[in-house]
């Protein structure tokens, strides 16, 4: 009888691997259904290799989510069942791996599985986070008012990566331009220069024979500092992939000046609204806690955040161990305090996250406006310094003619 490897989600919110055998897939199912489980994936063991059933589309667009999520609810509203739903979204859907997900879950559906486990069978897609509300709007018999909370809630996230992306296009731009052109002066310009002032027998000043120094270095080894960057990019992104590398990177980005401010902002605000959401959406405490956590995008904030679920084992507010980790700011923890005093947690949340919205695009807005003059004055200090080492020459060989 083959064997069959699974991930699952217990009563308690815990996740469960384990291995069944069973003649088919679709009893293994049975089986952990008949536990009360939500089903992550399933897969069969062959020769101790598993083949996997899991998702492996290419990345969704977080548009894409934010429409299938919008009309997704308005039909729920109106009446409509989830596969007749799943059915017409998947004819409207444009995104191209977004359309063969939903129909993979519309089969699922159609099977026997609830949206939950449908949804789950695809974690490139839809995330724990929106797995975990829809698994909270079935129980509750509110889909449609979930969905219309996570499309809020992508739509939010979206409006801040927009901001943050056309922030940062113009000093790309003029880095990249830069970066262009200075590599075209060193290779082509001025060997052509040197070769003038070499066979004039031109005196040079220092300035000149490091700025020539540096052109015939670059033209001579051009495959050093491209092989260093590229380097440097491989080995950045392995180091990432290891839990401590990816710790300190991130605390890094925290430390860092200016930007770590704008990283902590980002990361409050993600915390705040997904923390905020999850809790509104009837999703428990601790369950909540843990997704917060691994939909931070900052590991160290998912350790502040996995400290205080520990707190709250042993009795303790959420307010405490966030305030003793010091990356939450005072009025973060007062305000989760209150909101705890009061029951009203996910009210205090979401305005902790429109506050922090609010100043992450003041504190990219600033960003912005100190970039552009940093840039101009270090391009001017380049093209000052590459002006002066040239025209210093042809000025001693004008001297010397006249």
């Amino acid at each position: 009888m083959p064997a069959f490897a699974y991930n699952a989600v217990d009563q308690s919110g815990k996740t469960v691997k384990g291995v069944i055998e069973a003649e088919n897939e679709q009893l293994v199912m049975t089986k952990l259904h008949e536990q009360n489980m939500h089903i992550i994936n399933v897969s069969r063991e062959k020769g101790g290799v598993k083949q996997t059933k899991l998702s492996r589309t290419k990345k969704v667009k977080l548009h894409a989510m934010v429409v299938f999520s919008r009309q997704f609810a308005t039909m729920i509203d109106a009446g409509i069942g989830i596969v007749r739903c799943l059915d017409i979204l998947e004819g409207q859907a444009k995104d191209d791996a977004l359309k063969p997900v939903i129909a993979a879950a519309k089969r699922d559906v159609k099977g026997g599985l609830s949206l939950t486990d449908a949804f789950a069978k695809h974690p490139n897609v839809f995330s724990r986070l929106y797995v975990n509300m829809v698994r909270a709007a079935e129980t509750g018999g509110i889909l449609d008012q979930i969905l219309d909370r996570l499309s809020t809630f992508l739509e939010t996230e979206m409006e801040v990566r927009g901001k943050i992306k056309s922030a940062m296009i113009y000093p790309i731009l003029v880095l990249s331009f830069a970066a262009l052109m200075l590599a075209a002066l060193f290779m082509f310009v001025l060997p052509k220069f040197k070769e003038i002032f070499i066979s004039m027998n031109v005196e040079m000043p220092m300035a000149t024979k490091i700025l020539f120094g540096a052109s015939t270095v670059l033209r001579g080894y051009w495959y050093i500092p491209f092989t260093l960057i590229v380097g440097g990019v491989i080995g950045y992104r392995m180091f990432s992939k290891t839990d401590k590398g990816r710790y300190q990177i991130d605390m890094f980005k925290l430390k860092f000046p200016v930007v770590g401010d704008i990283v902590q902002k980002m990361a409050i605000s993600r915390f705040s609204r997904t923390f905020a959401t999850l809790i509104s959406s009837g999703v428990p405490m601790m369950r909540s806690l843990e997704i917060v956590g691994e939909t931070s995008g900052n590991t160290v904030i998912a350790a502040a955040v996995e400290s205080a679920r520990n707190s709250i084992r042993e009795g303790q507010k959420i307010s405490q161990p966030l305030a003793q980790s010091g990356l939450f700011p005072a009025m973060v923890t007062h305000m989760i305090d209150i909101g705890e005093e009061t029951g009203r947690l996910s009210d205090m949340l979401a305005k902790v996250a429109d506050f922090y919205d609010q100043e992450v695009d003041n504190a990219v807005k600033a960003l912005t406006s100190l970039i552009e003059p940093v840039l101009i004055v270090v391009l001017g200090g380049f093209v000052g310094f590459i002006a002066v080492s040239i025209m210093a020459p042809i000025f001693k060989l004008i001297s010397s003619i006249n």
